[in-house]
């Protein structure tokens, strides 16, 4: 044995004359740069350390311990980046809501309130003539003008409300989905904002809902002249035909709310079409029609799903304004005080249960939308690109709502 001051031993026989270093000694890395100042060999680069790789979403190995944890996805707005679940479309909803309560109640409120008022107005004629009824009885028996005042009022402000309602929603629906779209990036926007950078898709918007109003009435305009046509020959007379009639009817009636929640589904996704991705009104159907397709039934539970939570909240809010309005309407006796204070509370019942319906309906459907674009097209990646951008810069540009549009598109 060398005391480390003589010559090293020989290697034994068979040895090569040039061994590896012992265990545990440093070696040189083919990753460090040579040294020297000396440039690494033609078609290599040094390397030079930087943020950990993105991992894609799932497990992951981890070396020892199995699988690591999950890595949370990117969230710069209300939003995951990621493919979204129905806990991820609600609480999203809700989030924009809560980002922009101003725009998104300011508006809702507004629109809303329109809508209720002619309702009021015709609840008012009826509360005036009731109660003019119910204190003197004989006044329905002498035919009395308040009865006929009553049917115009109750009817007349119901078609009212639906005609300003279709005006008003489909203007409150195209600017909330140009709010969604910025909230997606974690921006914010006034209504003003709102107002403007949507209002030159109004009229394809209201061709869109035209259109849509159209498919689905048409088969009551068929249903109503095959009516006609057995009135008029008098197949409705006996009892036999009347039962038969009574079945059909209700036949007809399940297989019309099957029609219309068939192509409701299918074009759920057409006002974010016109409103985001600039298309016109029949290009936006066939884009709605397209990516629905593939998950229909998960669209479908999900839109039906919302209808039946915010219909459950509205009622909560709108049923005591109503039934408390329609007391006091009645029982004045149809005297004017009690009649303005009838509609006024009705009106606010109305109003408070569509300032909830409204958003929330659109914000689901927008976020759906965004969903499927995601899961059809991998639109998540092009989504995280652009956050990581804006997170770098600090700020979310305007032009965050030209990457809704496809890049297919000329």
């Amino acid at each position: 044995m060398s005391d480390g001051h003589g010559p090293s031993p020989e290697p034994p026989s068979g040895w090569a004359s040039e061994q590896p270093p012992p265990y545990g000694a440093p070696q040189a890395s083919p990753w460090t740069a040579p040294a020297g100042g000396q440039q690494p060999p033609s078609g290599q680069q040094p390397y030079e350390p930087g943020p950990p790789p993105q991992q894609p979403y799932g497990q992951m190995p981890y070396p020892g311990h199995g699988y690591a944890p999950q890595p949370q996805p990117l969230r710069p707005g209300i939003i995951p980046l990621r493919p979204l679940r129905l806990g991820d479309i609600f609480d999203g909803t809700i989030k924009l809501v809560r980002s922009n309560p101003k725009a998104v109640l300011g508006l809702s409120a507004i629109a809303a309130l329109l809508a209720a008022i002619p309702l009021a107005v015709g609840q008012a004629f009826v509360f005036g003539s009731v109660g003019s009824v119910l204190a003197d009885p004989t006044l329905a028996q002498g035919g009395d003008p308040a009865v006929l005042d009553s049917f115009i009022g109750q009817y007349g402000g119901t078609f009212a409300s639906y005609a300003i309602s279709f005006v008003v929603v489909t203007l409150l629906t195209g600017v909330l989905t140009r709010i969604l779209g910025r909230a997606v990036f974690g921006g914010k926007m006034t209504a003003g904002e709102a107002w403007q950078a949507s209002k030159g898709r109004m009229p394809a918007l209201f061709g869109v809902v035209g259109l849509m109003a159209l498919v689905m009435l048409a088969p009551v305009a068929v249903i109503a002249a095959v009516v006609a046509v057995l009135v008029s020959t008098g197949l409705t007379g006996s009892s036999d035909s009347v039962g038969g009639l009574v079945a059909l009817f209700l036949a007809v009636m399940i297989l019309y709310i099957a029609y219309v929640l068939f192509f409701r589904t299918r074009f759920a996704f057409a006002p974010a079409a016109v409103v985001l991705e600039g298309r016109g009104p029949i290009d936006a159907l066939r884009r709605s029609w397209r990516l629905v397709t593939g998950d229909f039934w998960r669209v479908l539970g999900i839109l039906m799903l919302t209808a039946l939570v915010v219909g459950m909240v509205a009622a909560v809010l709108q049923v005591p304004f109503v039934f408390g309005g329609t007391i006091i309407g009645l029982i004045g006796g149809g005297s004017t005080a009690t009649v303005v204070v009838g509609a006024i509370l009705v009106a606010i019942g109305g109003t408070l249960g569509a300032m909830i319906t409204y958003p929330f309906e659109a914000g689901v459907a927008g976020l759906l939308y965004a969903d499927r674009r995601m899961r059809a097209e991998a639109f998540d990646l092009v989504l995280q690109t652009a956050a990581i951008e804006q997170q770098r810069q600090g700020w979310v540009h305007a032009s965050a709502d030209e990457l809704w549009h496809p890049s297919d598109r000329p």
